[in-house]
């Protein structure tokens, strides 16, 4: 009940709803005629990066699922710049990572002025745009060079969008798989951290062990043991990373929702507002989720290329997070 049932209704809980709502409104969009030329639009900036206008659709439905973003990545004739989409989808947040960087925005950088809030948030997203279409123009250059293909799009005429197929697609197709796929992941992982909470080593848990054997990399990176152990075991899903963080602080042995206590628990543990902007950096830049990852296992049949997709964005992740700490260091702000 504690492990396996919390963790799974856990990442219902925060997954449903915003998918409920934003793949419908997305699915609504494509039924209506104006995805297509969104794309077409926004071809000239994607091809100069390497990349297909098609990708804009995929990046927009990774905002809300990664791995929805993915199996998105079938509307990309060019199996090339198919592939580029699959690997750099994961640079932008998906909707279990954005309850992390909203309330660590609004704790730690807004100090209760609203207006810094919706700033901060768009030049979190202005950074992930901007990652993907760098590392797209990295990957074209170098293990993934090619000719770029013709952008070929018959643009459907605007018409009334069809209100009950666009519910049956979204919901049936989109919503649930995700969801499904995400409840698989998660059920082994909430064993496995119940486990870690409560196997004994030393004066500690096997969770304490871990957290001290990332340390190192963790003070390096501007962050902490903890903080990179709660990303490691959020794997399976991005939604639980921050109630691991706090049932590792509280030592509460399950997960644990800081509520309005949130942000003075994690300023008790040693949260600065530097901590908080190497931790968005590094939920921005890191590893896909276990759902996303079986993902693209599935659409690319490759073990190569799923690693590739797991490592890609982690050493971004590190190098950037370690530059920026190094800055905060170098002029006094850490």
């Amino acid at each position: 009940m504690d492990g396996v049932f919390l963790t799974v209704s856990w990442v219902v809980s925060v997954m449903l709803p915003p998918m409920a709502i934003f793949f419908p409104m997305f699915t609504l969009l494509e039924d209506c005629g104006l995805l297509p030329r969104i794309a077409f639009q926004l071809d000239g900036l994607f091809r100069r990066a390497g990349a297909h206008g098609k990708q804009a659709l995929t990046l927009c439905m990774g905002f809300g699922c990664n791995a929805a973003g993915v199996t998105a990545c079938r509307i990309i004739d060019s199996p090339r710049e198919r592939l580029i989409a699959i690997l750099t989808n994961n640079f932008v947040p998906c909707n279990g990572r954005f309850p992390t960087i909203l309330l660590l925005t609004a704790v730690f950088l807004s100090a209760g002025r609203p207006w810094m809030s919706g700033i901060t948030l768009f030049v979190v997203i202005g950074l992930s745009v901007g990652m993907t279409l760098l590392v797209s123009f990295f990957l074209s250059r170098t293990v993934l060079r090619g000719m770029p293909s013709a952008f070929v799009l018959e643009l459907p005429p605007f018409r009334r969008p069809q209100i009950g197929q666009v519910l049956v697609r979204s919901l049936l197709d989109r919503t649930i798989f995700v969801l499904g796929r995400a409840m698989t992941a998660a059920a082994p992982a909430g064993a496995i951290i119940w486990l870690l909470q409560r196997i004994p080593v030393g004066n500690g848990t096997l969770l304490t062990q871990i957290a001290m054997f990332l340390e190192p990399l963790g003070g390096l990176m501007g962050l902490s043991g903890p903080i990179l152990m709660a990303f490691l075991l959020g794997l399976p899903a991005n939604e639980i990373v921050l109630p691991i963080l706090l049932m590792f602080y509280s030592q509460s042995g399950m997960l644990v929702e800081g509520g309005s206590q949130t942000g003075a628990m994690l300023a008790a543990n040693g949260w600065t507002w530097t901590t908080a902007v190497c931790a968005i950096l590094f939920s921005l830049n890191h590893f896909p989720c276990a759902t996303t990852l079986l993902t693209i296992r599935k659409e690319t049949g490759s073990r190569k290329w799923t690693a590739i997709s797991f490592l890609l964005p982690t050493i971004i992740g590190i190098c950037l997070c370690a530059a920026v700490h190094g800055f905060f260091c170098l002029f006094g702000l850490a």
